[in-house]
């Protein structure tokens, strides 16, 4: 998590605003790198709701946390990547400031995935049910290890003996399956924005859209609609009859990437909220 990408989170990513942004990087600049997304509850002003719209977003980068950790381990004599990593912070500032001292931190390979944290329990039994490990993450290995149960089980099949649904297995899927720093919202084009709706303020209930799929969660997916404040489809708008014949063969769920035509349902301008209704995949 770089100090430029603090600078912009509160712009393109849900939950945080200025002040929780700038909490980051004061956090980063005083403890160091963050080592795993469960870090981010120690942030000052970020509360679990504020985590649970923000974590999936955030992605660890496991090579330069790997690096981080074995530096540290040379320079300080702490404990290496493969074992809790303790991170030691001398308390400062007000009392009511959440503590950073003593806490042992161990890297997560789960954090440089679209997953959300709310699943990793799910993911990890996944693992154990196709014989995968974390750390082959992104690799050819984990593509054949998820294909060979998929095409035994059916995603149906898997979905029900972990019990969770095919849309949540889906995004853990394509979590495991996607190399190491994949973004597929790098790969697709923009979508057709309106020249004439730029902000929040030119929003109007009931306006129909375009946007592209940025981050999909387990209440909903968020939908980048030109205006500088991502839109949230709540997961109940999310209906078979919504999606292609190709979404629905594959899961119930919309993907990071994927345009999509969007109904503005409310408009919260105080909180920059926007809740939109999915009208159709593009």
């Amino acid at each position: 998590l770089t100090a430029q990408v603090c600078d912009m989170l509160n712009v393109h990513i849900a939950g945080l605003n200025a002040n929780r942004a700038k909490n980051i990087i004061e956090w980063r600049e005083k403890n160091g790198p963050f080592i795993s997304r469960e870090q981010l509850k120690e942030v000052k002003g970020l509360g679990p709701k504020s985590f649970q719209q923000c974590a999936g977003f955030i992605r660890f980068n496991q090579e330069y946390i790997r690096t981080f950790c074995r530096k540290t381990e040379t320079d300080s004599s702490m404990l290496s990547s493969e074992d809790p990593l303790t991170i030691t912070s001398e308390k400062g500032g007000k009392k009511k400031s959440k503590p950073a001292a003593n806490v042992a931190v161990r890297p997560n390979p789960l954090d440089q995935t679209c997953i959300h944290p709310e699943s990793y329990d799910i993911a990890k039994r996944f693992l154990t049910l196709i014989g995968g490990n974390p750390d082959d993450i992104g690799k050819p290995d984990m593509q054949q290890k998820v294909n060979a149960v998929i095409q035994k089980e059916g995603i149906e099949g898997a979905a029900k003996a972990l019990n969770t649904t095919v849309h949540t297995l889906q995004i853990i899927i394509d979590g495991l399956t996607q190399p190491e720093g994949f973004d597929i919202r790098t790969d697709f084009d923009k979508p057709d924005f309106k020249r004439s709706i730029v902000c929040l303020e030119d929003l109007s209930i009931g306006t129909v859209l375009t946007g592209k799929v940025e981050n999909a969660t387990l209440f909903g997916v968020f939908v980048d609609i030109g205006v500088g404040k991502s839109g949230l489809i709540p997961i109940r708008n999310i209906t078979e009859t919504k999606l292609s014949k190709a979404k629905k063969r594959r899961s119930l769920g919309l993907g990071p990437g994927e345009r999509v035509e969007v109904k503005v349902l409310n408009i919260d301008i105080p909180r920059s909220r926007i809740t939109l209704d999915l009208l159709r995949v593009l």
